[in-house]
């Protein structure tokens, strides 16, 4: 009979110990009972705790709580399960599991892998690569979704999840309300208080695996006045309280909100009573919410709207950004509340500041979120020159490449001394335009070592979290590389696609090779035209190459109803998204061909057509597929609507 000790008592150690427990039963399911105790001085069977309690050196971690180490020293019957922190335990008996065969395809139950099998003598022992490898929720999300991503993000080795806004009724109403779908599914609108309550469900999850919590982001320009984004999902607007007005941004000689977004509108940030409110309520939020570990504070969403005041114009807008930043870490010292604070390179605030600087660069952390850049194109091994231009308030242009966000970055990192992380959209609407999978993945792990090379501690990833369609392998490769530098690329591929599609996983490989002939990324992500007045999608050329898709998935068809039952339930589940994905990249040619051809209405009127058909399976695949999400990624193409994420895109 196997045991399981706990040698540090705490919350994620008993948590560590039933997922141990569970998994080894699944294993070996007449193995007997699995018996867990607490029992420090335990000497024989699987003992969990932190290495410290084991006098395991820890000294390659330079932060104990924000770096992860995980040390596996096991045989037949047990041995040592340990990390350097309650989180790391966690990741070690996932790893051990991993070690052992076991696979995490895709969130919930029919993404597990395990094998029936004795367990082995495991040797590992490894300090993450990266100190942040996170999850942010965005895209059309419903509560289940989030739990389940939630519980899948440590089994891959992700020790963040991020929870953006106050209360996150946009991406819950985008899937309640079923945009994208209306025609399928009726409508089923939630309340502020429902996903408010649903977001501290997800709290609790993430505090009962000690992950790290990220929380908020935008909002701080809008909630300490009263104004809160959630009301325009529930009453279509917000009105603008009259003894607020003076402290929002001056645009065009008015005050008032940016399109009619309070996240979108930013606040007259030279007005010292307009700063104080949103430090007090900064300083209130992290007082109140000891649990956090950092609080994001980002200003307005948005473009070109900052304020225009003649008191405003005297510094730029990240000069304005660190004022405030300086007056929020004055003001939490005071109340002794030790939450760091995550800042952003973003849209106007890109530009690094010119005359303030950070007092204190041990509180915060810079993200850089490369809104954008170009998704078939990685980072460079060596930065080419880029001079840093002058902030032109109001009349700027977005960086166009990663490698010029990068260099903006690491010279606000000069002037100011703090650490920085990278904030990334792989999952967000570009997924959608690499059908062929395997080219953004490369994409991917290229990114993660580009960052590294270039002093970032690790990334966060914006996006869906219903990223699994067709597979989970791009999340596989970012928590791995993130993980561990030395992950191989194409072992990487072996190993997922092995255990997702079986002994036959090179012809599904071959498959998504052959996808990569027939539609581009380039040309999808809106470059690749080749007459500009006839539009950024015309190229017949590439409707030569997408006509081909439905002879490709003829071809492949017979392969896929061969596999359709396959020993394993997680292997069955990927034949079975692969044959709508399949049925998906069909579909959608009709609409790319036409508009390579120029036949703008036509492309229009079959792409509704098809979000309209390929809608039906939303129920089917809604734990993996985000209907949504892959109609806002080629809204603007097909329907001329710009989404913030669409920006320089097509």
């Amino acid at each position: 009979m196997y045991k399981i000790y706990k040698i540090t008592s705490h919350p994620t150690v008993d948590f560590a110990a039933e997922e141990l427990k569970r998994y080894l039963r699944m294993m070996m399911p007449h193995s007997g009972e699995i018996v867990i105790s607490y029992n420090p001085e335990a000497k024989d069977g699987f003992r969990l705790g932190l290495m410290q309690d084991f006098g395991i050196d820890v000294s390659e971690a330079e932060d104990l709580y924000l770096d992860d180490i995980i040390h596996i020293d096991t045989d037949e019957c047990g041995g040592i399960i340990a990390g350097d922190n309650m989180r790391s335990v966690l990741l070690a008996v996932y790893k051990y599991l991993t070690l052992n065969g076991c696979r995490w395809l895709f969130p919930g139950v029919d993404g597990e892998f395990i094998p029936i099998q004795s367990i082995v003598p495991t040797s590992y022992h490894k300090l993450a690569d990266n100190r942040y490898r996170g999850w942010c929720n965005e895209g059309a999300e419903f509560q289940q979704c989030m739990l389940d991503a939630i519980d899948f993000a440590p089994k891959i080795g992700l020790n963040i999840f991020m929870l953006e806004f106050f209360v996150p009724q946009v991406y819950y109403s985008w899937y309640y309300n079923h945009l994208h779908n209306e025609n399928n599914i009726e409508p089923e609108p939630v309340s502020n208080d429902t996903v408010l309550q649903w977001k501290k469900a997800c709290e609790a999850e993430i505090a009962k695996r000690s992950l790290q919590f990220h929380d908020i982001g935008h909002g701080w320009t809008c909630e300490p006045f009263d104004m809160r984004e959630q009301d325009l999902f529930t009453k279509g607007f917000v009105n603008v309280p009259e003894e607020y007005r003076q402290y929002l941004a001056m645009k065009n000689g008015k005050r008032d909100l940016h399109n009619g977004n309070p996240s979108h509108t930013h606040i007259c940030m030279s007005n010292p009573t307009a700063r104080k409110y949103v430090v007090d309520y900064i300083a209130d939020y992290a007082q109140n919410n000891s649990h956090i570990d950092y609080l994001n504070v980002a200003l307005a969403d948005g473009t070109k709207n900052q304020c225009e005041c003649e008191e405003c114009r005297k510094k730029t807008p990240s000069d304005w950004y660190v004022t405030l930043l300086n007056e929020a870490d004055a003001e939490l010292t005071r109340r002794d509340v030790k939450t760091r604070l995550v800042f952003c390179c973003y849209t106007e605030t890109t530009w690094p500041p010119e005359v303030e600087r950070l007092n204190n660069p041990k509180r915060f952390i810079m993200n850089l979120a490369a809104i954008s850049r170009k998704y078939f194109e990685t980072i460079s091994t060596e930065l080419p020159p880029v001079q840093i231009t002058k902030y032109e308030l109001n009349n700027m242009s977005l960086l166009p490449s990663v490698d010029d966000y990068i260099v903006y970055a690491q010279e606000w990192q000069k002037r100011c001394g703090m650490d920085m992380f990278a904030y990334e959209y792989h999952f967000y609407v570009n997924q959608f335009k690499a059908p062929d999978l395997l080219s953004y993945a490369k994409t991917i792990h290229s990114d993660i070592h580009g960052y590294k090379k270039h002093g970032f501690l690790g990334m966060i990833e914006d996006g869906t979290q219903r990223c699994f369609f067709p597979n989970g392998f791009n999340l596989f490769v970012y928590a791995s590389t993130l993980f561990d530098l030395s992950s191989d690329f194409d072992a990487l591929v072996e190993d997922y696609f092995s255990h997702a599609y079986g002994e036959d996983w090179r012809e599904v490989k071959a498959f998504f090779e052959k996808i990569a002939d027939v539609y581009s990324p380039a040309y999808l992500m809106g470059h690749k035209y080749i007459d500009i007045t006839k539009g950024k999608a015309f190229n017949p050329e590439e409707a030569d190459k997408m006509r081909k898709m439905t002879a490709v998935a003829d071809e492949f068809a017979p392969f896929i109803k061969a596999h359709r039952n396959m020993p394993m339930r997680a292997q069955t589940v990927a034949y079975k998204l692969l044959a709508r994905y399949s049925e998906l990249l069909c579909g959608f040619s009709k609409p790319c061909v036409l508009k390579a051809l120029g036949a703008d209405e036509e492309a229009k009127e079959a792409f509704i057509e098809f979000l309209d058909k390929f809608g039906k399976y939303e129920h089917e695949l809604k734990a993996y597929y985000d209907q949504h999400m892959f109609g806002m990624a080629f809204d603007s193409r097909f329907l001329g609507k710009l989404h913030i994420m669409n920006i320089g895109q097509n």
